[in-house]
Protein backbone atom coordinates (compact mmCIF):
# COMPACT_ATOMS: atom_id res chain seq x y z
CA UNK A 1 0.00 0.00 0.00
CA UNK A 2 1.17 3.65 -1.40
CA UNK A 3 2.67 5.28 1.96
CA UNK A 4 0.03 8.33 2.09
CA UNK A 5 2.56 10.78 4.33
CA UNK A 6 6.20 9.95 1.85
CA UNK A 7 7.29 13.57 0.44
CA UNK A 8 9.98 12.01 -1.31
CA UNK A 9 10.95 14.30 -4.04
CA UNK A 10 9.05 17.18 -2.71
CA UNK A 11 10.52 20.79 -2.23
CA UNK A 12 9.14 22.02 1.57
CA UNK A 13 9.69 26.30 2.16
CA UNK A 14 8.58 26.02 6.19
CA UNK A 15 8.91 30.41 7.40
CA UNK A 16 9.56 30.88 11.04
CA UNK A 17 11.62 27.10 11.03
CA UNK A 18 14.67 28.47 12.93
CA UNK A 19 12.72 27.52 16.00
CA UNK A 20 9.67 26.67 18.13
CA UNK A 21 6.46 25.17 15.75
CA UNK A 22 8.30 25.72 12.25
CA UNK A 23 11.05 23.92 13.52
CA UNK A 24 9.24 21.02 14.33
CA UNK A 25 7.37 21.39 11.13
CA UNK A 26 10.63 20.83 9.14
CA UNK A 27 11.81 18.06 10.96
CA UNK A 28 9.46 16.30 10.52
CA UNK A 29 8.62 17.11 7.10
CA UNK A 30 12.28 16.44 6.27
CA UNK A 31 12.00 12.83 8.08
CA UNK A 32 9.40 12.08 5.34
CA UNK A 33 11.79 12.57 2.43
CA UNK A 34 10.98 16.80 1.89
CA UNK A 35 13.98 18.89 0.68
CA UNK A 36 13.01 21.61 3.36
CA UNK A 37 13.90 25.24 3.19
CA UNK A 38 14.35 26.37 6.99
CA UNK A 39 13.85 30.41 6.55
CA UNK A 40 13.44 32.75 8.77
CA UNK A 41 14.78 36.50 9.71
CA UNK A 42 18.53 35.25 10.29
CA UNK A 43 20.24 32.91 8.52
CA UNK A 44 22.64 31.54 11.25
CA UNK A 45 19.91 29.90 13.26
CA UNK A 46 18.27 28.65 9.94
CA UNK A 47 21.08 26.81 9.26
CA UNK A 48 22.30 25.31 12.28
CA UNK A 49 18.48 23.52 11.73
CA UNK A 50 19.70 22.74 8.61
CA UNK A 51 22.81 21.35 9.21
CA UNK A 52 20.76 19.26 12.08
CA UNK A 53 18.55 18.11 9.76
CA UNK A 54 21.07 17.37 7.36
CA UNK A 55 22.89 15.15 10.03
CA UNK A 56 20.19 13.44 11.38
CA UNK A 57 19.92 12.08 7.42
CA UNK A 58 17.39 14.34 5.73
CA UNK A 59 17.84 16.93 3.33
CA UNK A 60 17.86 20.28 4.26
CA UNK A 61 19.42 24.05 3.05
CA UNK A 62 18.51 27.32 4.52
CA UNK A 63 17.52 30.68 3.05
CA UNK A 64 17.25 33.64 5.28
CA UNK A 65 13.92 35.82 4.81
CA UNK A 66 12.02 38.64 6.74
CA UNK A 67 8.45 37.74 5.04
CA UNK A 68 7.72 41.33 6.25
CA UNK A 69 10.09 42.96 3.36
CA UNK A 70 8.37 42.58 -0.53
CA UNK A 71 11.95 42.30 -1.37
CA UNK A 72 13.17 39.54 0.41
CA UNK A 73 9.71 37.36 -0.60
CA UNK A 74 10.61 38.03 -4.37
CA UNK A 75 14.36 36.88 -3.45
CA UNK A 76 13.10 33.89 -1.64
CA UNK A 77 11.43 32.78 -4.86
CA UNK A 78 14.22 33.52 -7.17
CA UNK A 79 16.60 31.23 -5.93
CA UNK A 80 13.71 28.58 -5.29
CA UNK A 81 13.20 28.91 -8.82
CA UNK A 82 16.94 28.74 -9.52
CA UNK A 83 18.01 26.35 -7.41
CA UNK A 84 15.14 24.03 -6.98
CA UNK A 85 12.88 24.81 -10.34
CA UNK A 86 9.84 23.72 -8.32
CA UNK A 87 7.76 24.59 -4.97
CA UNK A 88 5.25 21.98 -3.65
CA UNK A 89 4.57 22.87 -0.30
CA UNK A 90 4.67 25.79 1.29
CA UNK A 91 4.20 26.83 5.25
CA UNK A 92 3.37 29.96 6.64
CA UNK A 93 4.77 30.10 9.85
CA UNK A 94 6.75 32.74 10.50
CA UNK A 95 4.74 35.51 12.56
CA UNK A 96 4.63 38.85 14.65
CA UNK A 97 3.14 39.42 17.77
CA UNK A 98 5.02 42.79 19.05
CA UNK A 99 2.92 43.68 21.49
CA UNK A 100 1.09 42.26 24.63
CA UNK A 101 -1.20 45.00 26.11
CA UNK A 102 -4.69 46.29 26.20
CA UNK A 103 -6.24 46.86 22.87
CA UNK A 104 -7.00 50.69 23.06
CA UNK A 105 -3.25 51.40 23.89
CA UNK A 106 -1.43 49.47 20.63
CA UNK A 107 0.02 51.91 19.00
CA UNK A 108 0.80 52.12 15.14
CA UNK A 109 4.21 50.77 14.90
CA UNK A 110 2.83 47.75 16.41
CA UNK A 111 -0.06 47.42 14.52
CA UNK A 112 1.78 47.83 11.35
CA UNK A 113 4.42 44.72 12.08
CA UNK A 114 2.00 42.60 13.11
CA UNK A 115 -0.12 43.42 10.15
CA UNK A 116 2.86 43.48 7.41
CA UNK A 117 4.35 39.58 8.50
CA UNK A 118 1.12 38.10 9.32
CA UNK A 119 -1.36 39.36 7.04
CA UNK A 120 0.33 40.98 3.64
CA UNK A 121 3.80 38.60 4.53
CA UNK A 122 1.48 35.48 4.22
CA UNK A 123 -0.60 37.04 1.56
CA UNK A 124 2.38 37.56 -0.83
CA UNK A 125 4.31 34.37 0.11
CA UNK A 126 1.37 32.46 -1.02
CA UNK A 127 0.93 34.51 -4.37
CA UNK A 128 4.48 33.99 -5.18
CA UNK A 129 3.83 30.10 -4.27
CA UNK A 130 0.58 30.03 -6.02
CA UNK A 131 1.78 31.04 -9.13
CA UNK A 132 5.04 28.26 -9.40
CA UNK A 133 2.14 25.68 -8.43
CA UNK A 134 -0.14 26.73 -10.72
CA UNK A 135 2.81 26.40 -13.76
CA UNK A 136 3.69 22.59 -12.35
CA UNK A 137 0.45 21.81 -11.87
CA UNK A 138 -0.25 21.61 -8.25
CA UNK A 139 0.80 22.36 -4.48
CA UNK A 140 0.01 22.20 -1.18
CA UNK A 141 -0.18 25.53 1.09
CA UNK A 142 -0.63 25.62 4.85
CA UNK A 143 -0.96 28.70 7.08
CA UNK A 144 0.15 28.61 11.07
CA UNK A 145 -3.00 30.35 12.04
CA UNK A 146 -4.51 30.53 15.81
CA UNK A 147 -7.50 29.80 18.09
CA UNK A 148 -7.00 33.30 18.76
CA UNK A 149 -8.47 34.05 15.44
CA UNK A 150 -11.80 32.61 16.33
CA UNK A 151 -12.06 33.56 19.87
CA UNK A 152 -9.49 36.71 20.62
CA UNK A 153 -7.06 36.66 22.91
CA UNK A 154 -7.00 38.70 26.18
CA UNK A 155 -4.46 41.76 25.63
CA UNK A 156 -3.86 39.73 21.87
CA UNK A 157 -6.32 42.47 20.43
CA UNK A 158 -3.81 43.56 16.77
CA UNK A 159 -2.29 39.77 17.12
CA UNK A 160 -5.88 38.08 17.14
CA UNK A 161 -7.27 40.14 14.81
CA UNK A 162 -4.22 39.42 12.25
CA UNK A 163 -4.78 35.25 12.90
CA UNK A 164 -8.62 35.75 11.97
CA UNK A 165 -7.47 37.41 8.60
CA UNK A 166 -5.58 34.28 8.19
CA UNK A 167 -8.35 31.85 8.48
CA UNK A 168 -10.68 33.80 5.87
CA UNK A 169 -7.15 34.07 3.54
CA UNK A 170 -7.12 30.49 3.86
CA UNK A 171 -10.40 29.81 2.28
CA UNK A 172 -9.92 32.64 -0.55
CA UNK A 173 -7.35 30.35 -1.29
CA UNK A 174 -8.47 27.52 -1.03
CA UNK A 175 -12.08 28.59 -2.80
CA UNK A 176 -9.64 30.02 -5.73
CA UNK A 177 -6.90 27.71 -5.76
CA UNK A 178 -8.42 24.60 -6.11
CA UNK A 179 -9.14 24.51 -9.39
CA UNK A 180 -5.48 24.46 -10.06
CA UNK A 181 -4.80 21.69 -7.97
CA UNK A 182 -3.52 23.90 -5.14
CA UNK A 183 -4.47 22.81 -1.47
CA UNK A 184 -5.16 25.72 0.78
CA UNK A 185 -5.41 24.89 4.61
CA UNK A 186 -4.74 26.30 8.21
CA UNK A 187 -3.22 25.01 11.41
CA UNK A 188 -4.58 26.40 14.57
CA UNK A 189 -2.89 26.02 17.93
CA UNK A 190 -3.71 26.36 21.17
CA UNK A 191 -1.05 27.62 23.49
CA UNK A 192 2.28 25.76 22.73
CA UNK A 193 5.42 26.21 24.89
CA UNK A 194 7.36 28.42 22.61
CA UNK A 195 9.41 31.39 22.61
CA UNK A 196 6.74 33.51 20.88
CA UNK A 197 4.11 32.86 23.37
CA UNK A 198 6.37 33.00 26.91
CA UNK A 199 4.38 36.00 27.55
CA UNK A 200 1.74 33.65 28.42
CA UNK A 201 3.60 30.61 29.59
CA UNK A 202 6.39 32.28 31.68
CA UNK A 203 3.72 34.26 33.38
CA UNK A 204 2.39 32.05 36.20
CA UNK A 205 -1.09 34.08 36.98
CA UNK A 206 -1.79 34.28 33.56
CA UNK A 207 -0.45 30.26 32.53
CA UNK A 208 -2.49 29.03 35.33
CA UNK A 209 -6.13 31.51 33.95
CA UNK A 210 -5.40 29.61 30.92
CA UNK A 211 -4.59 25.97 31.87
CA UNK A 212 -8.16 26.14 33.52
CA UNK A 213 -9.78 26.73 30.37
CA UNK A 214 -8.20 23.48 28.53
CA UNK A 215 -9.30 20.25 29.30
CA UNK A 216 -6.07 19.05 28.75
CA UNK A 217 -4.81 20.33 31.35
CA UNK A 218 -1.23 21.45 29.94
CA UNK A 219 0.73 23.32 27.48
CA UNK A 220 1.11 21.48 24.04
CA UNK A 221 4.97 20.93 22.95
CA UNK A 222 5.37 22.20 19.24
CA UNK A 223 6.21 18.92 17.98
CA UNK A 224 2.51 18.13 18.95
CA UNK A 225 1.32 20.57 15.90
CA UNK A 226 3.63 19.33 13.56
CA UNK A 227 1.96 15.60 12.83
CA UNK A 228 -1.50 17.87 11.81
CA UNK A 229 0.73 19.41 9.73
CA UNK A 230 2.13 16.58 7.86
CA UNK A 231 -1.10 15.39 7.36
CA UNK A 232 -2.73 18.56 5.19
CA UNK A 233 0.71 18.76 3.36
CA UNK A 234 0.49 15.24 2.46
CA UNK A 235 -1.71 13.12 0.11
CA UNK A 236 -3.57 11.85 3.35
CA UNK A 237 -5.59 14.81 2.79
CA UNK A 238 -5.76 14.77 -0.66
CA UNK A 239 -9.73 16.16 -0.47
CA UNK A 240 -8.80 18.46 2.15
CA UNK A 241 -9.09 22.10 1.09
CA UNK A 242 -9.89 25.50 2.87
CA UNK A 243 -9.90 23.46 6.51
CA UNK A 244 -9.05 24.95 9.24
CA UNK A 245 -7.61 22.28 11.51
CA UNK A 246 -7.84 23.23 15.58
CA UNK A 247 -5.37 21.73 17.73
CA UNK A 248 -5.86 23.26 21.45
CA UNK A 249 -5.87 20.36 23.88
CA UNK A 250 -9.88 21.18 23.78
CA UNK A 251 -9.67 24.52 24.33
CA UNK A 252 -12.38 25.92 22.37
CA UNK A 253 -14.74 23.07 23.09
Amino acid sequence: MKDLFDLSGRIALVTGASRGIGESIARLLASRGAHVIVSSRKIDACQAVADSIVADGGKASAFACHVGEMAQIDATFAHIKSEFGQIDILVNNAAANPYYGHILDTDQAAFDKTVEVNIRGYFFMSTAAGKMMREQGGGVILNTASVNGIVAGDKQGIYSITKAAVISMTKAFAKECGPLNIRVNALLPGLTDTKFASALTGNDKVLNMALRAIPLGRVADPDEMAGTVLYLVSDASSYTTGACVIVDGGMLA
